[in-house]
């Protein structure tokens, strides 16, 4: 027995689990809703807890309208 995680898609998942994949994709790839850090121009403060969660909250919301979306063309 393995212990790798599964690599094939699951074709028995809900839109909603769906949604939150993409969401968790899009955050950690981009670093969305974390509090900026990094080198650069720092014109704003840096987020708040309250904000960043505010901010995944309205990406998993985004991300769950997509993955509703049927009509393709």
């Amino acid at each position: 027995m393995t212990d790798d995680k599964e690599t094939t898609p699951r074709t028995g998942s809900s839109k909603e689990e769906t949604a939150l994949e993409l969401m968790r994709f899009i955050a950690s790839t981009t670093g969305y809703g974390r509090a900026s850090s990094g080198a650069g121009f720092a014109g704003k403060a840096p987020k708040t807890v309250e904000e960043q969660v505010d901010a995944l909250i309205q990406l998993y919301e985004r991300c769950r309208a997509v993955v509703g979306k049927t009509d393709v063309k």
